[in-house]
């Protein structure tokens, strides 16, 4: 509780500081230097109208109590229990709520993410789920309001993709879509099957939050650009003209294709994004490997050589194995709904950093 009010107490003072700030001339008249205050003002007006509303409900519910109990009146009387027990759950509330707006959050949560997905084991069964999953994706996304868009994908011939490659664009996407990354694994009668036997299958799902350029530093003459004539979902309208984009970055090897937009320019933009994301994570990864042992027992580290989810069509089931949570409701979540997995495994994630660690992992055959 002392960490809490004082990490509160730095929050109160560090909202009085930027409001006085930004009465500040010499600060008003720098444009980027207020633009960062207005930012972090906005981030932290939030959790300030939750402390005032707490100490308020503090100070009501300390009088209700005294009046509840000083009171010779016992309709006075009554009604103050009524209110120290509505003042009591609102309380909760409000702590709560405090709870997850001091929480400390990984500084990329609030940005945009890229998402590519990758066909496993399973063949042509693979290839279809990777359709699954990005319809079940982009359902969620476009609950949230968010923005999708197509990047690059190998398509096979029964509707199925090798790889899906798009990016979502909205606040707060990679705080849902970051436990995501890993080895998503389907357990069904594949279409292609006639004995009716389930097959297992696997997915494999990367999620990378969008960077600026500043925070990649990228040499142009590390980058080998190649222009082709797209073709597939996404392309078929442009391809008579070379106006796809592939960019390798000769350093690493990497390599990004893009073939959604008319123009080369965009595509392009497109594809340095994606590789601009890419590098980023190679870079983090280099600087985690001390810790990785202890990266790989927490939730969302976005492992893909551990299998993270379980689909069974037969049971309707989904099974998280990161933290032990089934879901007798396949369809529903395949249509979009993943609140509730978002949610537990944010709950969880919150857990293991805080020390208490979660459950025991689940897995089924």
């Amino acid at each position: 509780m002392d960490n809490e009010r004082e990490r509160i107490e730095q929050i109160l003072h560090r909202y009085d500081e930027i409001i006085a700030s930004m009465a500040d001339p010499a600060i008003v008249s720098d444009g980027a230097r207020y633009l960062k205050l207005t930012k972090e003002l906005a981030d932290l007006e939030p959790v300030v109208t939750r402390i005032h509303d707490k100490d308020r409900v503090v100070r009501e519910l300390s009088d209700a109590r005294e009046l509840h109990t000083s009171a010779d009146d016992e309709e006075m009387r009554q009604m103050a229990a009524e209110e120290v027990s509505a003042l009591e759950k609102e309380l909760e509330t409000i702590e709560a709520d405090l709870e997850d707006l001091l929480a400390v959050k990984d500084p990329k949560d609030d940005r945009s993410v890229i998402m590519e997905i990758r066909a496993g084991a399973g063949g042509e069964e693979a290839a279809l789920f990777v359709a699954d999953l990005y319809k079940m994706y982009t359902a969620y996304a476009l609950s949230k309001g968010w923005k999708i868009e197509y990047i690059d994908s190998n398509d096979t011939e029964l509707g199925g993709y090798q790889k899906l490659v798009y990016s979502i664009e909205g606040k707060g996407a990679y705080s849902c879509f970051k436990y995501e990354s890993g080895v998503h694994r389907v357990q069904r009668v594949p279409v292609t099957e006639s004995g009716g036997r389930v097959h297992t299958s696997t997915v494999t799902v990367a999620v990378l939050p969008e960077v600026d350029e500043v925070e990649v530093n990228i040499n142009p003459n590390d980058l080998k650009i190649d222009t082709f004539r797209a073709s597939g979902a996404g392309g078929q309208h442009i391809n008579r003209t070379d106006s796809a984009i592939r960019i390798t970055h000769i350093p690493t090897g990497l390599v990004v294709t893009c073939q959604d937009e008319r123009s080369q320019h965009k595509n392009r933009a497109k594809a340095m994004a994606v590789l601009q994301s890419r590098l980023l994570e190679m870079e983090e990864s280099k600087q985690s490997g001390a810790i990785a042992a202890e990266r790989r027992s927490q939730v969302g580290t976005g492992d893909r050589s551990e299998k993270i989810r379980t689909y069974n069509y037969h049971q309707g089931r989904v099974t998280d194995h990161r933290i032990g949570l089934t879901l007798y409701r396949l369809e529903e979540i395949l249509g979009g709904d993943l609140e509730e997995i978002v949610r537990q495994l944010t709950l969880a994630d919150r857990a293991n950093k805080l020390g208490s660690g979660s459950g025991d992992e689940g897995d089924d055959e």
